[in-house]
């Protein structure tokens, strides 16, 4: 981490965290962030559902809500960008205070509740962009929505020709009785129409999946099955938890969604499970705790041909997804894989295994 980056986190977290957020983002667009620049090798480069990525480390949905720094996160060094969630309409989401900073943990806990400026303005945004790497956009719906299932395939549609690909989340716990979209039937009626609106588009793009980690192994099967036969092309596991467990952060009895390295086992074990139940046959994401390049190819051992992180930056600086991408090729180096794809999956095992046989092995 470059002492410019040591320096704004250090002041950084002396704010408010959602005040240091917004000025994270005037900085970026003000040129005031040095940027790390394209992160890539022959090793690195790879291709996921259709999209040709300079390395397979995103920038997850939620540091970019509105689409705002683009530009200058195309040369933050990710392979991919998501930004997002975007509603149908404009919504200010959940009452302040609602993102808190657990730094004993290396975590954050956020309930924003899809605050947006609305597709149209996203959408906008996204059309606007320079070219470079693939962005897309996590599809939400509005809280006070009479059909949220409609609004994502409404955002699809809206947004569709302007991203390179389109996330259903229908996993954020800060909407109330979001999550219920998870289940079978109710997710396969989303989906249903998420993928007639993709079809109409001129330029079909791919449509991914988010997930909960808080999943029992029936849902998690349920949900295979749906994303097997819905023909959506691939899964990001996962959203964030609302276990609290281990927690030491004063903020850690806070309602909303945990972010950050205590996800990391339990996003990776649902990532595994999925690996199996999807036999190849979809890419998945892994998101969770990513925060080095030992943990990103983790990920992509349990299953994974690509990553996101987001709460990781907040604790190790813009400039993370850059290192992680060159310590990613030299561990694909120094096991001997020519490329990403032949990581995949090779340690899958070991995250099926019970919690404590896993931490020993």
């Amino acid at each position: 981490m470059s002492l410019v980056e040591r320096l704004g986190l250090a002041l950084a977290h002396r704010l408010d965290p959602e005040l240091a957020h917004g000025l994270a983002l005037r900085a970026l667009r003000a040129g005031m962030v040095p940027l790390p620049g394209p992160a890539t090798s022959p090793r690195i480069a790879t291709r996921v559902a259709g999209l040709d990525l300079p390395n397979p480390v995103g920038l997850a949905a939620g540091f970019d809500k509105n689409a705002v720094a683009l530009p200058q996160l195309m040369r933050a060094g990710f392979g991919f960008l998501e930004v997002g969630a975007a509603t149908p309409r404009p919504q200010p989401g959940n009452p302040r205070p609602r993102l808190f900073r657990l730094a004993e943990d290396r975590a954050a806990i956020n309930r924003f509740g899809f605050n947006n400026d609305g597709m149209a303005a996203i959408g906008a945004r996204l059309a606007a962009r320079p070219a470079g790497i693939p962005v897309g956009l996590n599809l939400g719906a509005n809280k006070d929505s009479a059909d949220r299932a409609a609004d994502f395939a409404t955002v699809l549609a809206a947004c569709g020709p302007a991203a390179d690909f389109a996330t259903v989340n229908v996993s954020s716990p800060n909407t109330e009785r979001l999550r219920d979209l998870q289940g079978k039937a109710a997710l396969s009626a989303l989906l249903s129409g998420v993928i007639a609106a993709r079809a109409a588009l001129d330029r079909p793009i791919p449509v991914f999946l988010k997930i909960a980690p808080d999943l029992g192994d029936a849902e998690i099967d349920d949900v295979a099955e749906v994303a097997l036969s819905s023909g959506i092309d691939g899964i990001i596991a996962t959203n964030t938890t609302l276990s609290r467990e281990g927690l030491k952060s004063a903020h850690h009895g806070e309602k909303g969604g945990l972010s950050g390295a205590p996800l990391f086992e339990i996003s990776t074990r649902v990532l595994a499970r999925l690996s199996v139940l999807t036999a190849g046959r979809l890419p998945l994401i892994g998101v969770g705790g990513v925060s080095d390049a030992e943990q990103a190819y983790a990920k992509i051992r349990a299953g994974a041909s690509a990553v996101q992180l987001y709460t990781g930056m907040v604790y190790e600086g813009i400039g993370l997804a850059a290192r992680i991408a060159r310590g990613l090729d030299g561990l694909l180096a120094r096991d001997g894989h020519a490329n990403v794809a032949e990581a995949v999956g090779t340690d899958r095992a070991r995250w099926l295994q019970p919690a404590s046989a896993s931490a020993r092995g």
